[in-house]
């Protein structure tokens, strides 16, 4: 990427996220007062000096800890600040220097990147307490006093910051097309994100609801340029128990609403549940093209008829959908996964799709011709015209006599018009129906 990236790092519970929403402007990260809320990397844009960094907000890192989850929270952060151009040690003023603290900054110190130390929760503005002096101990350098809350401070860390990035790329971030990976906890989002990347994007466990926040994840490769979304499993509102898993919830839907294409991904062994279908829906309400895929494929057991048995059963359980491509994969084996590729790239071009005003009346004429509008006592549809003012999705506003007659079922024969003629496989289509002189 072209952005310098900064990372942000420090022991669990220290303020991070709370600087990284201040710092992006914006609440992307979640926040929450239970240590390890965060884990896995999050990015977003900084714009200062009328330059943008790239800002990544790690899980807090326990060096010494065995236990599966904060060891990979431990190695996630390592890869943040392998990758990053400057690094921000968060720190407690109220908690003073720990051993952790110490810790972290001997590992910061042999990466020989710059470090930009942060004292975090300096509430009181204008007033250094004798404690803050104390941070010098860590040996790196004259510690910046921050109040991530409040949000003072933070214009000199971004001074410290920027002082230490020698060179910004102006280059301009290629279009990418956005793909959000959904579905119901444990059906292996995060392990085709890293299956995806060739590398551990994300933290992969047995635990449901080890990813919470949407974490981005750019993939270049011979099919084109990607921005993967892993998401938070989608679960049934009544069993979301605690706020951390309903900012979680909320996260995956925000990823939805800016995704190109969504990537519904269904557990093969446990198959089609009625959550499936809701995760489904939020695609659907937001007009992206949708892609159904089918993972763990290679936990099934087989013969010559399955796959033709499996896709039939799914084409009448997603009804709602039937516009949507089925494919089956495997994140552990890579099963598919260039098929993968260039079917998202297809989607996205049915969702983009433009057809000229002439040849949608074109076809008007003949489906008319065809099949006769409806009439209601005595009085007949008339469509004088169609037109498609928008994509993203493919939106058609049909002008006709009286909106009251244009049923839902004569929609959906003029839906299944355009479908047969022009494609459109992979995304929903939308319709507008005006009166003439409506508006006037």
């Amino acid at each position: 990427m072209s952005k310098p990236i900064v990372a942000i790092v420090g022991r669990p519970n220290v303020g991070k996220s709370t600087l990284f929403n201040k710092l992006i402007g914006r609440r992307l990260s979640i926040v929450d007062d239970t240590p390890g809320v965060t884990r896995d990397r999050i990015y977003g844009d900084c714009e200062w000096r009328d330059k943008t960094v790239m800002l990544v907000d790690t899980g807090g890192i326990e060096p010494e800890s065995d236990d599966i989850i904060l060891s990979q929270m431990r190695r996630q952060a390592e890869m943040a600040i392998e990758t990053a151009s400057v690094i921000i040690l968060v720190t407690d003023l109220k908690s003073g220097v720990v051993a952790t603290d110490q810790e972290v900054a001997a590992m910061l110190q042999k990466s020989g990147k710059p470090i930009v130390l942060c004292v975090n929760k300096c509430d009181k503005i204008g007033e250094v307490p004798p404690e803050f002096y104390e941070f010098y101990n860590l040996g790196l350098g004259d510690p910046i006093a921050v109040s991530s809350v409040h949000g003072s401070g933070t214009g000199d860390l971004l001074d410290a910051v920027f002082d230490n990035i020698s060179q910004f790329d102006s280059e301009e971030e290629d279009d990418r097309i956005a793909v959000a990976v959904i579905g119901k906890p444990n059906v292996g989002k995060s392990s085709l994100i890293n299956a995806i990347s060739g590398e551990t994007r994300v933290i992969v466990s047995d635990i449901a609801g080890t990813t919470r926040d949407a974490i981005d994840t750019i993939v270049d490769n011979e099919f084109g340029k990607f921005n993967f979304i892993d998401t938070a499993g989608l679960r049934r509102k009544s069993r979301v128990t605690d706020a951390i898993e309903h900012f979680s919830n909320l996260r995956a839907k925000m990823a939805v609403e800016r995704a190109d294409v969504c990537v519904i991904m269904i557990d093969a062994v446990e198959g089609f549940t009625e959550q499936d279908s809701k995760v489904a829906g939020l695609a659907l309400e937001a007009g992206c093209g949708c892609i159904i895929a089918v993972n763990k494929w290679d936990a099934v057991e087989k013969d010559g008829h399955t796959m033709d048995s499996y896709r039939k059963k799914l084409m009448n359980d997603f009804a709602f959908m039937s516009y949507a491509p089925i494919i089956f994969i495997s994140a552990k084996t890579g099963q598919r996964l260039d098929r993968l590729f260039e079917l998202i790239k297809y989607v996205h071009a049915q969702n983009t799709m433009r057809i000229t005003t002439g040849m949608l009346n074109d076809l008007l004429a003949d489906a008319t011709a065809r099949v006769q509008p409806p009439t209601d006592k005595g009085r007949r549809l008339r469509i004088y015209y169609i037109t498609q003012p928008s994509t993203k999705p493919p939106t058609f506003v049909c002008f006709c006599n009286r909106a009251d007659l244009f049923h839902y079922s004569y929609q959906r024969y003029i839906e299944n018009q355009i479908r047969s003629t022009f494609g459109l496989e992979g995304t929903p289509v939308r319709f507008i129906i005006r009166e003439r002189g409506e508006g006037k």
